[in-house]
């Protein structure tokens, strides 16, 4: 998949576990995990703002974009 997800990169610079980001985000643990290990098919605008105010980083920081 030409999109990686970094919220783990995020998470760790934060020192943050996934239950916290979770609650804090309001999202379910195992939401965050579909998220984290790139198998979601999309993501909400109000989900992505959510998840930037919470590691305080920008959507770039989180997703990336790398040719196959």
């Amino acid at each position: 998949m030409p999109i990686v997800v970094r919220i783990d990169v995020e998470l760790a610079k934060q020192q943050m576990s996934v239950g916290e980001f979770a609650e804090r985000v309001g999202l379910t643990p195992a939401n965050v995990a579909v998220l984290k290990n790139g198998r979601a098919k999309a993501v909400r605008f109000s989900t992505l703002e959510a998840m930037c105010r919470v590691l305080n980083c920008q959507p770039g920081d989180l997703l990336e974009f790398v040719e196959d």
